[in-house]
């Protein structure tokens, strides 16, 4: 399932290429500028190796949500400018996507050169994966390299319908994911221990569910963690609840016992009178606190309780964090948590989004094994969902 064809395993000599990339990059509302070129950064490994083995290279990529429209909000050419001075190259920006400037573009380009369309969601037909779209897309190049991993869950034409016409496999930051991810969940050294945070429990079940069958321990934390406690009886104040759930965590709890699967919640919890940092912060025991008050992070003996769980760890995935650490004074659950990740002997991934983030913030990504790109691909990947993007793809 996760052992797919890389770039490495086709000859593209001489060879014109699709790659799909995730240049969907944040920018400054302000300025209008890119924010952080991480997204165009990553891509730089797979493309300097497809021009140095003499390919043409047609970049694509979706940007923002332009809903089917030409709109030059949503142009790609700041994208092109910023990897035109990463590569120290020329490159080439078509007006559109599968139009006259396109094909042309395309049809003129030689081994050694990169263009990059227009954003493939200028077309409503990309969401849709419409086949004549994903034909037209095709068209143009001998192979397909797919390196979006925030894309590949879901079945567009730019991720999985031109596969359909042309031999697909990975780039290098999507092997990477597929490598990381992929073998956290099927051959893990273990213990495998999953930490799971975040504000909803709801986003997180079916996750849980998956771990379940493959962790050997699961730690949960966040605003997801009041929902266990209410379910269970406790008195969890102004917290976060989704009380549509008390049902299913109840389960999930039954669940860990049948399989042997320690699950951990934090036994006590920092709370302040509303969501704010100006607030005094009061350490509670998790399922007995008071009225008026709204837990934002967990506890010093949660964090130690924790902590003494992932140093025993041989691979460690985690997703969400501990408490609102964007607030100082209830940041230090994460940070905590951060900080044995990064310390820890074991395989850490990373799944995108606010643990990312968090370990940025504090300093630690460099310590990390591996930081997922994909927010909502690397959680349907940890469900064991299987992901168009990925199954199109050629087996190794």
């Amino acid at each position: 399932m996760y052992n797919k064809k890389s770039v490495k395993d086709i000859d593209v000599n001489g060879k014109k290429v699709l790659l799909r990339c995730d240049f969907n990059v944040p920018i400054d509302k302000e300025t209008g500028k890119i924010r952080d070129e991480g997204r165009i950064i990553a891509a730089i490994p797979t493309i300097e190796y497809l021009l140095k083995n003499n390919a043409a290279v047609i970049a694509c990529s979706h940007f923002g949500r332009p809903k089917g429209e030409f709109k030059p909000e949503f142009s790609l050419a700041q994208v092109a400018e910023s990897l035109s001075k990463h590569l120290n190259k020329p490159v080439k920006m078509a007006k559109d996507v599968i139009g006259e400037d396109a094909t042309a573009l395309a049809a003129q380009l030689k081994p050694g050169e990169i263009m990059l369309l227009e954003n493939t969601r200028f077309h409503a037909e990309e969401e849709k994966n419409d086949p004549e779209f994903a034909k037209k897309l095709a068209s143009m190049a001998d192979v397909f390299v797919s390196d979006a991993f925030g894309s590949v869950h879901r079945a567009h034409a730019s991720t999985e319908g031109v596969s359909h016409y042309l031999p697909a496999v990975s780039g290098f930051l999507l092997k990477e994911e597929l490598d990381y991810i992929g073998g956290a969940i099927s051959s893990p050294k273990r213990p495998l221990v999953a930490i799971l945070g975040g504000a909803k429990v709801s986003d997180k079940l079916a996750v849980i569910s998956n771990l379940l069958k493959i962790a050997d321990s699961i730690i949960i934390g966040g605003g997801m963690a009041y929902t266990f406690f209410k379910a269970e009886g406790g008195t969890i104040g102004n917290s976060l609840c989704e009380d549509e759930q008390l049902e299913s965590v109840l389960k999930c709890k039954e669940e860990a016992k049948e399989r042997g699967v320690k699950l951990l919640l934090p036994v006590d919890s920092i709370a302040g009178a509303e969501f704010s940092n100006d607030v005094e912060p009061k350490t509670f025991d998790s399922n007995a606190i008071p009225d008026g008050m709204m837990a934002m992070d967990i506890g010093p003996r949660a964090v130690a309780e924790f902590v003494a769980e992932i140093e025993k760890a041989g691979t460690i995935v985690w997703n969400g964090p501990m408490g609102v650490f964007e607030f100082s004074k209830f940041a230090e659950g994460t940070r905590a948590v951060a900080n044995a990740v990064a310390n820890c002997d074991a395989v850490s991934v990373i799944g995108g989004g606010d643990s990312a983030a968090a370990v940025r913030k504090f300093g630690v990504a460099e310590k990390i094994s591996h930081i997922s790109t994909g927010g909502g691909a690397s959680l349907e990947f940890m469900e064991g969902k299987i992901l168009p993007g990925i199954a199109c793809l050629l087996d190794a």
